[in-house]
């Protein structure tokens, strides 16, 4: 059996990644910054970071901040794995990453360089926005009482236990490269998903899509950040609610 590091190892995707590798019996570092006994700031690197992924023989790499350092963290990790001699660098991204001028698209896109170009043998997995964050987005917009969505944009969310079972038989086999995109099962009309959302947590809102400007809406707006063909994803957006509400959700 491998030892394994998972960075992020405490969030939404890296736990499940860390739980179905030790399943399979590997040895796994679940690395976050607050996580004993590999507590590592990536963005600061150092010391810490040497000693985990010291004997490591794949990182998977999940942890990432929407606020910033993304890169800064890739490359000192990278740095670390190659003084280590880490032999697979597996690193999760998202669907339309070079399609859409998205900042945080943008970050992820730069980070998918640095692993091409690390020296490491690399696998890289786009995949679609996870059922939580679409959760988390609209209950955002649910605290205001009319709910705000961009006009006529679709998603495609995608079951995170999936992905992270996905995630674990990559980091389990040779690198790949660049593998095929995941993504959900279906492609919904954020309005949908939002109607089933409210239907799910009971509550009333005035649903109103806003005609938004710039290029990064006209690019989600053409659905850049979709992958219809890759459409391999089992679980719906509307079992989520179920499982996460307690409640049967109609699907409009």
């Amino acid at each position: 059996m491998s030892t394994i590091l998972v960075t992020g190892g405490t969030g939404t995707l890296g736990r499940h990644v860390v739980a179905r590798l030790r399943a399979d019996g590997h040895e796994v570092r679940g690395l976050s910054r607050h996580a004993r006994p590999y507590a590592v700031d990536l963005r600061e690197g150092g010391p810490a970071l040497d000693g985990a992924v010291t004997g490591v023989d794949t990182v998977v790499h999940c942890a990432t901040s929407p606020r910033g350092g993304d890169e800064k963290a890739a490359r000192n990790l990278i740095a670390a794995a190659r003084r280590a001699g880490v032999g697979h660098l597996v690193y999760i991204s998202i669907v339309g990453v070079d399609r859409v001028p998205f900042g945080y698209y943008t970050s992820k896109l730069a980070v998918e360089r640095l692993v091409e170009e690390s020296g490491l043998g690399w696998t890289v997995l786009r995949a679609t926005q996870f059922h939580d964050l679409v959760f988390t987005v609209l209950q955002g917009m649910a605290r205001l009482p009319v709910l705000l969505l961009p006009a006529r944009v679709k998603d495609q969310p995608v079951d995170v236990t999936e992905v992270a079972d996905r995630l674990a038989e990559l980091a389990q086999g040779a690198p790949a490269g660049r593998v095929d995109d995941m993504g959900g099962p279906e492609v919904r009309t954020f309005d949908s998903l939002a109607r089933a959302y409210l239907r799910a947590t009971g509550r009333r809102r005035a649903v109103v899509g806003v005609p938004l400007r710039g290029a990064a809406y006209d690019a989600f707006r053409a659905g850049g950040h979709l992958a219809p063909e890759r459409a391999v994803g089992q679980g719906t957006f509307d079992e989520y609610l179920t499982k996460r509400c307690g409640a049967r959700v109609a699907h409009r």
